[in-house]
């Protein structure tokens, strides 16, 4: 390679290098950004001289306000109002200590991440302030322009780089959302019946590795969907009547702490429920530990690795069965409600395009179990629409029912004898 080559090669790695860590803001990035340091210089000022005496309690209830504002920004839960006297500073420490922990890691996980390409967006915005702002959309319900208001952005660069930044955390799918295997999936293992904690383990009654269920995601219908020469009285019919693409379905499997170890997103009308996890298992048993299964309510296929309750119960041995899976359903129905409360956005995505409303939902249960690895757990308030699901029995297997039947004779029996103390 002679010199001139040398050059060309070096002046081009320059470019890219100033392409990456600096774009020139647009004009209405820079005026906000402006205004934001004159107001910051003014508000400085102001409290430098109110620093001596004591606070309004207008000016207290102000800062209050905007305090708790900018807590609801990161922090994803709830939060209990705190006193005056340390609305100021106690809402900056909570963000330092608990959310800026969280916006850290977050930060560290795409760093470290295979994929190098830069968020998208013109205004230069760091990683950092990149999770943040994504945080706030995910975790509020907020529109973009109250977020550009916040974070002092034009509205179209903020969707460009929420887009980007779901993109960036679904390529952790596989690291974030993984089914355990070997030890790691019999530690996971929990009991299927309280009775088993009282008396030695009947070996022929399963542990279970994770509870199976859906939740619905609601969704904007994307366009094209209603045809446009539809008579009046059809359009007024599917107004009452919901198409089944105005929401997402959110298959998950989770383990006894709400842990996601399997998820599925599909549209509405997808009505093949655990099909594809059914066939995974049986082409891969060595992914259940023997003596174990999974649990799911009635509408999952009936196998030897999952197990739903009985459609038709007459007998008290098949009520108690129902009821022993009932009460892993609550795990299930917990985790879902935990999920929605912490991120907001999920109660309704207005988002017409599938392939971007996915991308946000598999985001929002990757951050569930990046939030749960760090010790940051919200209980949301379940639902009663989404812990009782009523459906027909879906498909089954000789196998399946064989298992089912010998599992509530033997509960069955055990119940009978253990003497009350």
């Amino acid at each position: 390679m002679d010199v001139s080559e040398c050059v060309l090669s070096a002046g081009r790695a320059v470019l890219d290098i100033v392409e990456r860590e600096w774009q020139p803001l647009s004009s209405g990035e820079l005026e906000q950004r402006l205004d934001q340091a004159v107001e910051e210089i003014l508000e400085a000022d102001l409290l430098a001289k109110l620093k001596p005496q004591p606070p309004p309690a207008i000016y207290v209830q102000l800062l209050q306000s905007q305090a708790n504002t900018e807590s609801r920004g990161l922090h994803t839960g709830t939060t209990t109002p705190s006193p005056p006297e340390v609305a100021t500073s106690g809402a900056r420490e909570r963000l330092d200590t608990v959310d800026g922990a969280a916006v850290k890691y977050i930060t560290d996980l795409l760093q470290s991440s295979k994929s190098r390409a830069r968020m998208a967006g013109r205004a230069r915005l760091s990683l950092s302030h990149t999770v943040l702002l994504s945080l706030t959309l995910l975790s509020e319900r907020v529109s973009y322009r109250s977020v550009s208001r916040r974070f002092h952005l034009e509205k179209g660069n903020i969707h460009r780089i929420f887009f980007s930044f779901c993109e960036r955390i679904n390529m952790l799918e596989e690291k974030q959302i993984r089914w355990p295997v070997g030890r790691e999936a019999v530690e996971a293992l929990f009991p299927l019946t309280s009775l088993e904690k009282e008396e030695k383990r009947n070996q022929n009654i399963p542990q279970v590795l994770g509870v199976l269920g859906y939740t619905r995601i609601p969704v904007r219908l994307p366009i094209g969907k209603h045809d446009v020469e539809s008579t009046a009285a059809e359009v007024k019919r599917m107004k009452k009547e919901a198409h089944p693409d105005s929401w997402l379905n959110l298959e998950l499997v989770c383990d006894r702490r709400g842990h996601f170890l399997h998820c599925r997103i599909s549209k509405g009308s997808d009505v093949h429920r655990g099909s594809a996890l059914r066939d995974k298992l049986k082409q891969h048993p060595e992914l259940m530990p023997p003596g174990s299964c999974l649990v799911a309510r009635t509408g999952y296929p009936l196998t030897a690795q999952i197990l739903t309750p009985y459609t038709r119960s007459h007998s008290l041995r098949e009520e108690l069965f129902n009821k022993t899976l009932e009460e892993h359903f609550q795990i299930l129905d917990q985790a879902v409600a935990n999920l929605k409360t912490r991120f907001q956005r999920l109660r309704y995505l207005d988002i017409g395009n599938y392939d971007r409303a996915r991308a946000v939902v598999l985001t929002a249960c990757l951050l569930h179990n990046v939030f749960l690895d760090l010790g940051q757990v919200v209980q949301g308030e379940v639902e009663k629409e989404e812990a009782v699901i009523q459906e027909g029995e879906g498909e089954v297997d000789e196998e399946g029912v064989c298992r089912r039947d010998a599992i509530s004779d033997l509960l069955f029996r055990n119940s009978h004898d253990v003497t009350p103390k």
